[in-house]
């Protein structure tokens, strides 16, 4: 069959390796002072390393190799050359800055090394496809860039400051490293209506990208930053509700909006409410005649206020103590 002929099995490789030459690029452009494209080429190798592995499995050409290279050139990529980057941008003013960046690539390498352990358990639950443990290596490297992209954005500001530099790559390096879950894009569902408004929205992203590329990709990375706290509490309320794991997102809605109105206690719909109203007035309204009513035909008793409380034509309201009877309160 052609999609197991050798060069399009080499396919897949072939892009993985030029997602570590685009890696290694950003450090030679930082080099010679060119920052915007040392950031460009970290987007083109995280870009081809979202497509290699995609096509490696359209292709059926998945192999050992294919993944020990792709482990590789990410740690390349969005490891090594990100933290080269910012030294030669600001971190190379003090020795601290050298650790940092190490801190940094190590911290990159221990991810990968996790993320390859882990995909050979098959003992974790399903919903944890749904998933990444920490902050994936392409976010991870582009994360670690964002002073700068602030910087040539926006100019020299507090965001490019040695110190903020240093807490922010040393916080993203944690981020790698951490167990803290993360959305995993691979295994987003979008229903059939959303379609047609998803592909307008990447049509207006790519304008912008185009237009505006910096402060797209800044935009981009504030909402990855942004989204963790959903992550991590959609994680803790499916690993906390089996019966979800399952079922198509529709259902996952209705089984959060079902467990919530009873775990808060809610109050029924209005409608419901109204209706239980008009039921329970409908009801008091509609009373049998008693034995002791039945002398007096040309009175019409109806209940106003209470099962002890009537009233006459007259106006005269009537009660058990008035009439002097004693209520028989046995069956």
């Amino acid at each position: 069959m052609a999609r197991n002929a050798p060069g399009v099995r080499l396919l897949p490789n072939a892009i993985t390796v030029l997602a570590l030459c685009a890696g290694l690029s950003a450090v030679q452009f930082a080099l010679s002072g060119n920052y915007a494209l040392a950031v460009t080429s970290v987007v083109v190798a995280a870009v081809l390393d979202g497509l290699d592995g995609r096509i490696a499995r359209l292709l059926d050409a998945t192999s050992k190799m294919g993944e020990e290279l792709d482990s590789l050139s990410d740690a390349v990529s969005f490891g090594v050359a990100p933290a080269l980057v910012l030294y030669v941008w600001i971190l190379h003013d003090y020795r601290v800055g050298w650790i940092v960046a190490l801190i940094f690539a190590v911290c990159m390498v221990l991810r990968l090394a996790r993320f390859n352990t882990l995909l050979e358990d098959t003992e974790k639950p399903p919903f944890t496809k749904e998933f990444f443990v920490g902050v994936p290596a392409p976010a991870g490297g582009l994360l670690a860039m964002l002073p700068l992209l602030l910087n040539l954005q926006f100019g020299a500001g507090w965001w490019s400051g040695q110190i903020v530099v240093h807490v922010w790559t040393i916080g993203i390096a944690m981020l790698l490293i951490s167990r803290v879950p993360t959305l995993s894009v691979k295994t987003v569902k979008v229903p059939a209506k959303a379609v047609a408004p998803l592909l307008v929205g990447v049509g207006l992203l790519a304008a912008g990208i185009i237009q505006f590329p910096l402060a797209a990709l800044i935009l981009a990375m504030l909402l990855y930053v942004g989204h963790i706290p959903y992550a991590v509490r959609r994680y803790h309320w499916l690993a906390n509700h089996p019966e979800a794991w399952d079922v198509p997102p529709r259902e996952r809605r209705a089984i959060r909006r079902g467990r919530g109105a009873s775990r808060l206690g809610l109050r029924p719909p209005l409608r419901r409410r109204v209706a239980g109203r008009v039921a329970g007035a409908a009801k008091r309204a509609v009373r049998l005649p008693r034995r002791d009513d039945a002398h007096v035909p040309d009175t019409v008793m109806r209940r106003v206020e209470g099962p002890q409380q009537r009233v006459n034509p007259g106006g005269r309201r009537r009660t058990w103590r008035r009439t002097g009877l004693r209520r028989n309160n046995n069956p």
